[in-house]
């Protein structure tokens, strides 16, 4: 599962795997045959505990390399490894008793509310109206446009929980009028690509409320991780730009033709940051009544819901408004109950194991290691970026974070701090090739004349213009290692 919230008309669409379909299905059935029934038959033999464990994690990733769905891909292993281990009434108590225990709570409560709140959102139409915003309001800076559009989707990624329904809008919108302005394909790529990462960490952010659930940790202080870094990734890659547009002016047609670049008065300034008033708010809204104590998460959250509840009926209010609503309360059930399928997946797997040993092995041999925490991070920064190339955000947090929170606590790195850092390297997942469905995403929206304007754009071109930013993910990494406060401050002085 790539993302967790794709608003009705922004689809994103796939490119179609070439080669014969026939030798496709050979190789299907072979990886079947060596990830799936060799670890079962194994799992039964007389091993010892923790290979069982380790049959388990090899059958779960290659259900996710033949396209399993990932809670199947978690769910399965993890049950056949308790019958593995504990028999018949551990696996039984796993399928009665688990589902209702690891989705009941109180904690995981807020995420209908925040997919409610981001679908309504997208229902009531405000992509353009972001967009105009952050074009009017920097378009004057060097390479105005394309901070704008990261702006723009930050605000976007926040409210909507989506960094691919933010990249599809944004692709729509903003890679036509950056070629148009004169800008190079590969900068107008670059800020596409990069729009929708600084909004995984600001709150409402729901993989952050997943990975509570998954560390145990306050929701509220979760959140608030985010706030610190979100800012810091968007002002990074905003900077970027900026520098890119001075060190290199031809990417931004600064020596070309003028009369291409847009001229915004305040009128137009004021006007588009009037049709845009209702990101700020929700997102004050949350941050605000989970800073100050005065509302919980959920209540944040249901507070949240109602008033794009509102704007969708305000703004749709000519156009079947009832029926926007209908359509995002549709799908905010099958969202969340996509979610919370995946959650009793993973903790399926969790319990498996713990109980197989595999978790207290692996961080007995971490700490054998006598990595401190600043060395360790690193070398975790270097395992997200290559398990990044094959598996997507949700499925690297729900194989890892479980296995490693012992070896967090020992190691004395915040559970909150780990939070915002795997989430971050989850986001940067989408982006990487071979798997990378952001670049595989842009690179269709752009083949559309109406996008790139005549412009040639290869799926060559996306990968550099994702090559360009990788620099400064790995800088913000670092700072964020160097500085854990810019993570931990908020929540350390938070009343949520």
């Amino acid at each position: 599962m790539t993302d967790l919230i794709t608003p009705v008309g922004a689809e994103p669409a796939s490119e179609a795997p070439s080669g014969a379909s026939g030798r496709r299905g050979w190789l299907v059935l072979a990886a079947l045959l060596v990830s799936v029934v060799v670890p079962v038959v194994g799992m039964f033999a007389d091993v010892e505990r923790e290979i069982v464990g380790l049959l388990a994690i090899v059958m779960m990733l290659g259900l996710i390399f033949v396209k399993a769905p990932v809670a199947v891909a978690l769910m399965v292993p993890g049950l056949l490894g308790t019958l593995a281990l504990r028999g018949f009434p551990a696996m039984k108590s796993g399928l009665t008793d688990l589902p209702y225990n690891s989705t009941a709570t109180w904690t995981l409560s807020v995420i209908p509310m925040f997919v409610l709140m981001g679908l309504l959102l997208w229902q009531s139409g405000i992509t353009t109206r972001v967009y105009d915003t952050g074009r009017d309001w920097l378009g004057w800076l060097p390479g105005g446009l394309a901070i704008g559009t990261n702006f723009a989707g930050a605000g976007l990624a926040a409210v909507s929980g989506s960094s691919i329904a933010t990249t599809y809008a944004l692709a729509r919108v903003g890679v036509p009028e950056m070629i148009k302005a004169g800008y190079d394909k590969r900068l107008a790529i670059l800020a596409v690509a990069v729009s929708g990462l600084p909004g995984q960490l600001i709150p409402p952010s729901i993989m952050l409320v997943i990975y509570a659930g998954i560390a145990e940790v306050p929701v509220g202080p979760q959140l608030m991780a985010g706030v610190g870094p979100g800012v810091l990734v968007a002002l990074v890659f905003a900077s970027v730009i900026a520098g890119m547009s001075m060190v290199f002016p031809r990417l931004t047609n600064v020596t070309g033709d003028v009369a291409a670049k847009p001229r915004t008065t305040w009128a137009d300034r004021w006007r588009s940051l009037g049709g845009a008033w209702s990101i700020p708010v929700l997102i004050g809204i949350i941050i605000g009544g989970i800073y100050s104590g005065t509302l919980t998460v959920t209540e944040a959250g249901a507070v949240a819901a109602l008033v794009a509840m509102l704007l969708t009926l305000f703004y749709k209010r000519n156009d079947k408004p009832f029926a926007a609503i209908g359509q995002a309360s549709v799908n905010t059930v099958a969202s969340t109950g996509a979610i919370f399928f995946l959650i009793i997946g993973a903790t399926m797997f969790s319990r498996m194991l713990t109980l197989s040993g595999v978790t207290r092995g692996i961080g007995e041999w971490i700490i054998e290691m006598e990595l401190p925490s600043w060395q360790f991070l690193l070398l975790m920064t270097l395992i997200y970026l290559i398990m990044g190339m094959f598996l997507d955000p949700l499925a690297m947090m729900l194989l890892t974070v479980p296995i490693l929170i012992p070896t967090l606590e020992i190691l004395d790195i915040s559970l909150l701090w780990f939070g915002v850092f795997v989430v971050f390297m989850g986001e940067l997942a989408v982006l990487t090739p071979p798997v990378g469905i952001l670049a595989y995403i842009i690179h269709n929206i752009t083949k559309d004349p109406s996008v790139n304007r005549g412009t040639d754009i290869s799926l060559r071109d996306v990968f550099v213009a994702i090559a360009w930013m990788m620099p400064a993910s790995i800088f913000i990494v670092v700072i964020l290692i160097v500085f854990p406060e810019i993570a931990t401050y908020i929540p350390d002085h938070t009343g949520g």
